[in-house]
């Protein structure tokens, strides 16, 4: 897999080619991922584009992608494999009404690989048309820390075993993305068979080319007018802030509203939109929305004058 990119500035540009705009950062850690087959561990605020990047690696390199969305709960059954009961009774009638006798033959039969019913990390782990899969584990931090344990082998060795079956591994290493929103701490046993990134808010330029790459049917201006107003509102005291999603979100909201430029009603108009906690849309109404638009806008001259000051 060390074939899929030649350097770091590659992933950069050919990931940007599916619309995803990438930091040097994560640019790296997905280079060093597939060039040292370790799995990636992604954290940060929901909404800021760490599922994302499992999409555009997929899309990207024709690989399938295999998601297994993590949740309270959550058991080998569910995320591995489990046996399909109805074919398994049907091959045991089926035994009984020929006269098979021989109990271990039918039990053989009976747990083998042609009743099993893949799940997500077992399915990652089957060879693919393509080569290997990449296999996107996300929001790890809402199943219970046990599951975290029972992850360890598919992490460190690439496999799984199941009693019955014995041990399947795979035979090209998936490529795995393992996301988490920070809701509660990962055991470090985890995240020491990853490489680690923390996913941030982007700055107002990256936000900007989000923008221009994922809602291109927002005008320039409006889409450097919400970016400046995100950028000034998520230092704001919120519940939760906006994250890349609600900006797009956002965005496409106000192109659906005909808006050419934001003013106070039609930031009113679309809060559902970009906010989703309705004490931070209380608290943006009238004066507050018109305040940060303003500074939104100071915040763009200044660019503009820094932008004619270099040129």
């Amino acid at each position: 897999m060390a074939g899929d990119f030649e350097s770091i500035d590659d992933v950069q540009r050919r990931l940007a080619e599916v619309n995803y705009v990438c930091g040097r950062g994560l640019a790296t850690v997905v280079f060093l991922s597939l060039k040292l087959g370790r799995p990636i561990f992604l954290e940060g605020e929901a909404g800021v584009g760490k599922t994302e990047i499992a999409k555009a690696i997929s899309t990207l390199l024709g690989r399938k992608l295999i998601r297994l969305q993590c949740y309270e709960g959550l058991d080998a059954a569910s995320a591995v494999y489990e046996w399909n009961y109805a074919a398994q009774m049907v091959e045991i009638r089926l035994a009984e009404a020929v006269g098979v006798e021989d109990r271990d033959a039918i039990a053989a039969d009976v747990f083998s690989e042609k009743h099993l019913i893949s799940r997500p990390l077992l399915e990652a782990m089957r060879p693919q048309d393509g080569g290997a899969p990449v296999l996107l584990i996300d929001e790890i931090d809402r199943a219970d820390e046990p599951f975290e344990a029972f992850l360890l082998e598919a992490l460190s060795d690439f496999q799984v075993t199941i009693p019955e079956v014995g041990v399947i591994k795979a035979p090209e290493p998936p490529i795995v993305i393992v996301t988490s929103n920070r809701t509660r701490e990962v055991h470090d046993a985890l995240k020491r068979r990853c490489l680690y990134h923390w996913v941030d808010y982007p700055n107002f330029e990256r936000e900007l080319e989000i923008l221009q790459a994922k809602a291109p049917e927002a005008s320039e201006a409006l889409s450097r007018e919400v970016a400046a107003f995100i950028q000034r509102l998520r230092g704001e005291d919120l519940f939760k802030n906006p994250g890349v999603a609600e900006t797009l979100d956002w965005a496409k909201a106000l192109v659906a509203l005909d808006a050419v430029a934001l003013d106070p009603q039609s930031i009113s108009d679309s809060l559902g939109a970009l906010l989703k906690y309705q004490d931070d849309i209380a608290k943006m109404q009238g004066s507050e929305a018109s305040r940060i638009l303003d500074e939104a806008r100071q915040d763009l001259t200044g660019r503009s004058t820094e932008a004619k000051g270099r040129t």
